[in-house]
């Protein structure tokens, strides 16, 4: 089997499977900004990438991409109930996310939730040439580290959440609370979005395992474990060039039309989820026509939510709660041809995102919690003539590194309401001004900046980075 000196760990391969125009099924390179940050850097050194290729059954056997091997786990059918909908996305994906919708605890989905852990850290002890460096994605394999060295204690192991991590009172509540923080622990250095998750999870640890731990450092047997905040961004220049082609900026034109020509747009750009705080949106927007602060005729909403984990009753829920008010608001305040909102829910490729994004005169990302939010750094990339106004949660990571978007509480209907109207009747100048400072701040801090910021302090010998080059 051939080894790797660099493996990722994901719950997705960077692959989608598609079908050629002549019926044949064929596997390409998916759009997501982890492979966007990672390929350019794995392209140099013999690189592997561990994950499930999406469905059940057995593993299929992959092409590489771009010279990175595919190496695929498979799922079955209760795997992907138990694990994936179950403990993973039913159990930590609200907790995880201030409990804005109940967590749900079931034994049977912890006991999948190790069963697909322990496949993924034997997939990679497999793959991992001695002395390797492993790079472990996201809450789905929390348990991989610690797995991981009990198999493989030569290796080198990295571990990045994506997703915010709670204070101590939210995550005492998880009945299998220690086994995940020892799972995590595992790992040489563990990476969080912002600061105060590695706070909260030093806090845990310290609390729940009694092993002194700072912000910076955890002890844990002979072991020193690093955290730390490593706050993960898109590809900037990818997306600045996709929307200065000539090309996208005509499809801007024809869509501005399209929706009637009015004199501002307003979109946003979710997942189908209960943390985007898309009904709190509607409900805001809806209040502003009401009002009179807003006229249909002069601004439109435009809102995607493309759905996802729709076997899951909570989204198919949360979808007709959705439908049914953005049915309600077109039907009190729309006309024959002048909807107040636009809702659309099928998924855009790049070129059609990066033209809606021109066209918005305010992008609306007000998400209850959030990790990070990439959208919101697209909005800001795509701005290349440096207009346009973001309106962003508090309670997104992107807050942090943006404080000049118009920041709001999105649990805060009037202030939801104050910010938009601020973004919706602010001036050029001072729109120009605050474009300029966040653009200024995502060209220093792209996604390739974030990947060899974590992967420099994983392998701190440097002899990884050096084997990678000038890559990124």
């Amino acid at each position: 089997m051939r080894q790797s000196s660099l493996v990722v760990v994901a719950n997705r391969l960077p692959i989608d499977d598609s079908v050629a125009p002549d019926g044949a099924c064929e596997w390409r390179r998916s759009p997501g900004g982890l492979v966007s940050a990672l390929l350019p850097l794995l392209r140099h050194t013999p690189a592997t990438w561990v994950g499930w290729a999406g469905g059940t059954g057995p593993a299929p056997a992959l092409p590489d991409v771009d010279g990175v091997r595919m190496h695929t786990v498979p799922l079955t059918a209760d795997d992907l109930r138990d694990h994936y909908e179950g403990f993973a996305n039913a159990t930590l994906w609200p907790l995880y996310h201030d409990s804005v919708e109940q967590p749900e605890y079931h034994r049977s989905w912890w006991e999948a939730y190790q069963r697909v852990n322990q496949r993924f850290a034997e997939a990679t002890a497999d793959v991992a040439e001695p002395g390797a460096v492993v790079w472990v994605q996201d809450y789905h394999l929390q348990l991989v580290p610690g797995l991981l060295r009990e198999l493989r204690p030569d290796l080198r192991i990295g571990f990045f959440l994506h997703v915010p991590f709670p204070p101590p009172e939210l995550f005492m509540q998880l009945p299998r609370r220690a086994e995940l923080l020892r799972g995590m622990l595992g790992a040489d250095l563990i990476g969080f979005q912002r600061s105060q998750a590695a706070h909260n999870f030093a806090q845990l640890v310290a609390k729940v395992l009694d092993v002194p731990a700072t912000d910076r450092r955890i002890a844990v047997d002979d072991r020193v474990v690093r955290i730390g905040a490593f706050p993960v961004s898109i590809d900037t220049a990818e997306m600045a060039a996709l929307a200065a082609r000539p090309d996208v900026a005509d499809r801007a034109a024809r869509l501005r039309h399209d929706l009637g020509s009015p004199e501002q747009v307003i979109l946003s750009v979710d997942r189908m989820d209960y943390t985007k705080g898309i009904e709190q949106r509607l409900k805001a927007y809806s209040e502003l026509i009401a009002h009179g602060h807003v006229k249909v005729r002069d601004t439109v909403l435009v809102q995607v939510a493309v759905p996802s984990r729709e076997r899951v009753g909570q989204y198919q829920i949360l979808r007709e709660r959705v439908e049914r008010e953005v049915g309600r608001i077109n039907g009190e305040f729309g006309r024959v041809g002048e909807p107040a909102i636009h809702y659309l829910t099928q998924p855009f490729d790049r070129a059609e995102l990066a033209a809606l994004y021109r066209v918005a005169d305010v992008m609306a990302v007000t998400p209850l919690r959030d990790g990070m939010n990439l959208v919101a750094k697209e909005y800001v990339a795509a701005r290349v003539d440096d207009t346009g106004a973001l309106l962003l949660s508090e309670f997104a990571g992107a807050a942090a590194e943006l404080p000049q978007a118009y920041l709001v509480n999105p649990h805060d209907l009037e202030g939801l309401k104050q910010g938009l109207l601020a973004a919706l009747r602010a001036g050029p100048d001072d729109l120009g001004a605050r474009m300029r400072a966040m653009r200024a701040h995502l060209h220093r801090h792209d996604i390739r900046a974030w990947a060899r910021s974590y992967l420099s302090a994983l392998d701190d010998s440097g002899s990884l980075l050096t084997r990678l080059g000038a890559a990124g």
